[in-house]
């Protein structure tokens, strides 16, 4: 049942179904209550319901939208959806996105194809839903959130493919950043170092299939309740950036000064039987 009151706050989640999107829409419920409603949106309907019955049950109310953000046409229907079941949109939360980890010398160039895939998820799916949702959240000085990687500040070895992408939104949301100043919509991009998700098991191997592990070491990774915390905390906040470990944010700077170092950092994030010989 859905409560008949329209909720004052309403936000859009891609890549609601597990992990960080999943924990961010179970803390906004905690918080608002019966004053927001959630649009859930990702590939897998079953899941997303599961989600949506968890924060319901905290009051909020839902959407479920199965969307292929890789797909133009379904970022378009799930914002025409949201407006269409809410009248509003006051947040969008770019979070859907895949991982892959492979050496670039390991890719054939027969298999370069999911390369351009992993461009429209991680990209282009931020860039279809923000331009859709845009209008909406000109309407309620509205925020919008990115969820991009340090490996969209840093480029990791063996993620040449997920490091291009996420430089990629970095780019782009910088400078829609500068662009939205003076309308009031703020932007915030989240840039989460290695956390205990089910993205590092899901991401794609040199062939292009699920890789079913991880190459990067874990033994510092942080859980999906303080990273979807902190994500959260700045959305509210309008903070323009996110970065959320001291070595991403030492890394950052370092990288002006001594590059070379940097790299070297970068290098031993990997574990030991993936590192390029």
């Amino acid at each position: 049942m859905h409560n008949t009151a329209s909720p004052a706050n309403v936000i859009v989640i891609t890549g609601a179904s597990d992990g960080i999107g999943a924990e961010m829409a179970r803390q906004l419920a905690r918080q608002h209550g019966k004053s927001l409603g959630l649009v859930l949106a990702a590939r897998t309907a079953s899941t997303l319901q599961t989600v949506a019955a968890q924060c319901e049950a905290l009051g909020a109310q839902c959407l479920v939208v199965p969307t292929d953000v890789s797909v133009q046409a379904q970022c378009q229907a799930l914002i025409a959806s949201a407006v269409e079941r809410f009248g509003r949109i006051d947040g969008l939360i770019n979070n859907a996105g895949i991982s892959a980890q492979a050496l670039f010398t390991q890719v054939r160039a027969e298999d370069l194809g999911w390369y351009e895939q992993l461009m429209r998820i991680n990209l282009w799916g931020s860039v279809w839903c923000t331009h859709a949702a845009l209008p909406h959240l000109h309407n309620s000085r509205g925020r919008i959130v990115a969820v991009s990687s340090l490996a969209g500040l840093i480029g990791v070895p063996g993620r040449t493919a997920y490091s291009a992408s996420k430089f990629a939104m970095t780019g782009f949301f910088e400078a829609l950043r500068a662009e939205l100043v003076g309308a009031g919509v703020s932007v915030t991009t989240a840039y989460p170092g290695v956390v205990l998700t089910n993205i590092r098991s899901h991401g794609l191997n040199a062939a292009g299939q699920a890789a079913g592990s991880s190459g990067l070491k874990e033994d510092k990774a942080m859980g999906v309740e303080e990273c979807a915390s902190l994500i959260l905390r700045g959305m509210q906040q309008r903070e323009r950036e996110v970065v959320m470990t001291a070595p991403g944010k030492i890394g950052r700077f370092l990288k002006l000064i001594w590059p070379a170092t940097v790299e070297r950092m970068a290098l031993n994030a990997l574990k030991d039987d993936v590192k390029p010989r």
